[in-house]
This record gives structure tokens, sequence and C-alpha cells, in this order.
């Protein structure tokens, strides 16, 4: 017996947990290959061990410059991503768990700065891929309403 995906809107609140983002609004993205999510003061850190890492801020919120939060990852890789204008940029890629309502799985994400785009995070079709169906005339289908934090 098969399971028919979950079906979410065309946005979702959900949550990056270990770089202790509580709430984002993402936009689902399935013209986009990979997830990307809005980052600054990117800076080399010591590595953990022989993993180089990184440092990181985000705004979390859309038209909020004072939250601020500071995040550190391992450097998966980095890789040349063409941005929406077609512009290619050398982007870090991380790996981090990603929670939308009560489904939590790991995914990639390219850091970039998004300050002028309408959504901070961007969740790509990799993501999404075998999990949900996507329903372009719905919103927040999971997440209705953002958790407090």
């Amino acid at each position: 017996m098969t399971v028919s995906p979950q079906t979410i809107g065309w946005r979702e609140w959900l949550s990056l947990p270990e770089l202790g983002i509580t709430q984002i609004k993402a936009k689902i993205d399935t013209g986009a290959r990979s997830s990307a999510l809005h980052a600054y003061d990117i800076e080399d850190i010591p590595p953990l061990g022989d993993r180089p890492r990184i440092r990181f801020k985000v705004h979390p919120q859309q038209r909020d410059t004072m939250t601020v939060v500071t995040a550190q990852a391992d450097i998966l890789d980095r890789r040349e991503v063409r941005n929406s204008g077609g512009k290619a940029e050398l982007r870090y890629v991380i790996v981090t768990p990603v929670q939308l309502a009560q489904h939590q799985w790991s995914i990639e994400l390219t850091l970039t700065n998004r300050d002028v785009m309408g959504f901070r995070m961007l969740l790509g079709r990799q993501a999404v891929r075998g999990r949900f169906l996507v329903d372009p005339g719905h919103s927040y289908l999971l997440n209705p309403t953002p958790q407090q934090p």
C-alpha cells in the first residue's frame, strides 16, 4: 500500500532548529533546484575536528532587521548557483534539519543575501521531492499561524 504525499501550500511557516530559527516564512519553489536561506556576515570559523565551519547571521522575519539570529554550521560545499536573475554566484552549502509541522528531515541549504527578495527562505524541489505535493492556490496548509517563540 502506498501513501499519498501530504499537500502543502506555495508558502509555509517552518523552523530550522539546529540554526536557532524557530520560525521563518518560506516560499515553496519547485522552480528552484536547491533551497536558499537569507544570510549575511558569513565568516569562516575554526574547524570542528576536520570539518570546516562558518558563522553567519540571519534576519528570519521579512522587513525586520532588528531580530538577528547568529548560527554556525559545518560547510558541506561551495557551489555556483544561478540566482533568480540568472547571475552565477558562489555560495556556501550546509546541511541542516528543517521542520514543517510534524515533519522533520535534513536538507541542503545554500546561503545568500536575500534582503531584497520577498521571502527569507526558499524551499526548493530537492527538499520537497517525494515528501509533499504543492498546491499553488493555497498557503500555510500545515502551519496556518506561526508558532510564538
